[in-house]
């Protein structure tokens, strides 16, 4: 592990004193290809042999997961009992989680795992203070919540992180497609003009993941970071807010410093001790995680209003089938749609149709099936 670091170390040197120009793009592109694929070499050695320890045992419930993350005391296990009722060991000093608790948010119908986890410090990425088992965990999430307080706002540092360790949050994956071919070299084709990298940069970094015959597709104007990302193909890209707690200890006239040294974040105001905050805090949560809400209606019965299938933005006709009896799949005919995703009420749609917040849904099935 320590001669993996090493040479991560000596590449990230060679590239603070490389002089960045054209002329020595692809080289940069190449050491930075380099070190991804170290820092994958790294990942599998920890969990291989014994060298990653005991990892966090964590069973995923409810309709989605959120991870907190944030440095040691700012709050997370206070944070879990109040949003959820769950017990986490906590005390006014630091390290005082030593595993990773969950809880159970109910909200509009929803129920949302949320774990408590040890706080992360630098070198997380590295293993240092069992972070690397704690990373493993908060890449399973559907959201994280980079928790803060007024005495720790650098939260750039927990990105770093995460970065390092795969994890991009708010991002997308990128619009680039490689296909690897057995004869023919590299060819690089782009439906866009590319500005951050250049044909020679990206043809570079697919040689140092061995693609030497295939090619690459640009359908955005990426950077070669993306690139690798795509040609690592363990990225995971997770939608993330950020939580200032203690919210009660920061004087109004405080908080716009605070909002201007965070930026372009926007964070969420919160005193996890008074629970003050939590509407604003769940609402901007239910955003991140795009839920909506589907109402089912039986056929010549009333939509059962009280008790809504819970999915996700952009789910379909088919997702709403996978939650409910199986029979309805099996010998599905069409549905009936009333809401917003319907251009008339009862529009018969088929499983392929995407779903909006509380639409109503009838299912109608195939008679003798």
């Amino acid at each position: 592990m320590g001669v993996i670091e090493d040479q991560i170390a000596e590449i990230e040197d060679e590239i603070r004193r490389t002089q960045k120009n054209k002329a020595t793009n692809a080289h940069i592109g190449r050491l930075k290809a380099k070190i991804a694929l170290l820092r994958i070499a790294r990942e599998k050695a920890g969990k291989g042999g014994g060298g990653g320890g005991l990892g966090y045992a964590v069973r995923k419930s409810g309709h989605a997961t959120v991870a907190l993350v944030g440095y040691p005391s700012v709050g997370k296990s206070t944070l879990l009992t109040h949003l959820t009722g769950a017990e986490s060991a906590a005390a006014a000093y630091e390290f005082t989680t030593t595993t990773i608790i969950p809880g159970m948010l109910s909200w509009r119908g929803a129920a949302v795992q949320i774990l408590d986890m040890p706080g992360l410090i630098p070198g997380a990425s590295k293993g240092r203070g069992r972070g690397r088992e704690v990373i493993s965990v908060a890449r399973g999430a559907d959201l994280i919540f980079f928790l803060l307080d007024k005495d720790h706002l650098e939260f750039r540092s927990l990105l770093a992180e995460l970065e390092q360790a795969g994890i991009r949050v708010n991002g997308r994956p990128p619009k680039i497609v490689v296909t690897a071919l057995e004869r023919g070299g590299v060819e690089v084709h782009s439906t866009v003009k590319l500005t951050k990298i250049d044909i020679e940069t990206a043809q570079g970094i697919a040689k140092e993941f061995r693609v030497h015959n295939g090619s690459i597709v640009f359908r955005q104007d990426a950077t070669p970071d993306e690139l690798i990302d795509v040609l690592a193909g363990n990225r995971v890209y997770i939608p993330g807010i950020l939580v200032m707690n203690k919210a009660d200890l920061i004087p109004a006239s405080e908080r716009p410093a605070i909002v201007a040294r965070l930026s372009p974040w926007k964070p969420v105001f919160v005193s996890a001790q008074k629970e003050s905050g939590f509407l604003e805090l769940k609402e901007a949560m239910s955003e991140a995680l795009a839920f909506i809400r589907v109402y089912v209606k039986p056929p010549g019965q009333p939509p059962d209003m009280a008790e809504p299938v819970i999915l996700r933005k952009g789910d379909s006709v088919d997702s709403l089938l996978k939650r409910l009896p199986p029979e309805l799949g099996l010998s599905f005919k069409s549905a009936l749609v009333w809401g917003k995703s319907a251009r008339f009420p009862g529009q018969t749609v088929g499983r392929e149709h995407s779903l909006a917040d509380q639409d109503i849904v009838t299912v109608t099935i195939q008679r003798g099936a």
